[in-house]
């Protein structure tokens, strides 16, 4: 038993709770880990999250906005700020990644969409999340440059690497500046949704909520790091969203939103998110010692290429991936 759990124990104590069993479930792509206890016959969830790499903060803000508004997020019950502990309800373990088939996965992403709607149409508004500018946008996308192709693959970015990456970087941050801005959760994808029998889904992981481009979580959704669906499906469940969000006020009718438009906002957005998820999975392997995230980076770089192929604009990226990238992936990401 570490430090940290026996300090969480003695915390839970004090606080008069009698926890009757305890498992370490998982650690995310933070610093954090969750707790599984048993309180009363009852399950809960602790947080564990060190205040000197971590700020619960944000968590217990956003978990307090989101449940005023409906959606399923757990509950703060208890809190030691100074140590990092939250004690959280808990939503089960049946993760929408496990859950996604062909027979399901109408449902699940409905009811993610529908949440989706009640946190763009209702949720947080500009100065009460940070805003994703463009700061932001591109600090995220310098990831790929400096943790997957420089420290991943060693590759050299000066040059024309260099100027055509600092051209893609300021296409995808201008897509992303010139859509309505909403609140977005960030990590809106199959890993942070839970599957519930009664007001599913479950919502977790959105302490690090922005306010930003409107196509940012539905991309995330929907162009999962960790599962695939055919484009077709894809585009349709885009477009389905497209709708809802004119019929709902988040995209005003007075403004000609048209699809093809909201498309190039989707697949623009996804790109970036996507080279910065590349960026992300390499540094969780190096800084942090995750090396299983590495798996995840063939899937998203299959993204970056399929969208580069689609747009004039994006050649030049699209054939560095298959020319330069891909050949030197080979044989640097860990089996299965």
């Amino acid at each position: 038993m570490t430090d940290r759990t026996k300090a969480i124990l003695q915390w839970l104590g004090v606080a008069g709770y009698e926890v009757e069993n305890l498992i370490v479930i998982s650690g995310d792509a933070s610093f954090r880990r969750y707790l599984r206890i048993c309180i009363g016959g009852r399950s809960y969830i602790v947080m564990d999250a060190p205040p000197e790499s971590e700020n619960c903060r944000p968590f217990i803000k956003m978990s307090r906005s989101l449940i005023k508004i409906g959606l399923n997020v757990p509950e703060v019950i208890d809190q030691d700020l100074e140590r990092g502990f939250l004690l959280l309800a808990d939503l089960g373990d049946r993760q929408y990644l496990q859950e996604l088939n062909d027979e399901t996965v109408e449902r699940l992403y409905g009811d993610a969409l529908g949440s989706l709607i009640t946190l763009q149409a209702c949720g947080p508004d500009a100065g009460q999340v940070p805003p994703y500018d463009k700061v932001l946008l591109i600090q995220e996308m310098e990831l790929f440059r400096e943790w997957f192709l420089r420290r991943h693959l060693k590759l050299e970015v000066n040059g024309a690497i260099g100027s055509m990456l600092d051209n893609v970087f300021r296409l995808l941050t201008d897509n992303a500046l010139q859509q309505p801005q909403v609140c977005v959760h960030r990590d809106y994808h199959s890993r942070n949704l839970m599957f519930i029998e009664q007001h599913n889904p479950g919502i977790l992981d959105f302490q690090d909520a922005v306010f930003g481009p409107v196509t940012y979580d539905l991309v995330s959704l929907l162009r999962d790091c960790y599962i695939v669906w055919p484009q077709d499906r894809v585009e349709a469940w885009a477009l389905g969203y497209h709708e809802l969000a004119m019929q709902s006020g988040i995209l005003d009718r007075d403004v000609h939103y048209d699809e093809q438009t909201f498309l190039r906002w989707f697949d623009l957005m996804g790109l970036q998110r996507h080279l910065k998820a590349a960026g992300i999975f390499a540094r969780l392997n190096y800084r942090d010692g995750k090396p299983d995230y590495l798996r995840d980076i063939p899937r998203t770089l299959a993204y970056v290429e399929a969208i580069g192929a689609r747009y004039r604009e994006l050649c030049c990226l699209h054939d560095f991936i298959v020319d330069r990238v891909r050949p030197m992936l080979a044989g640097t990401i860990p089996n299965s």
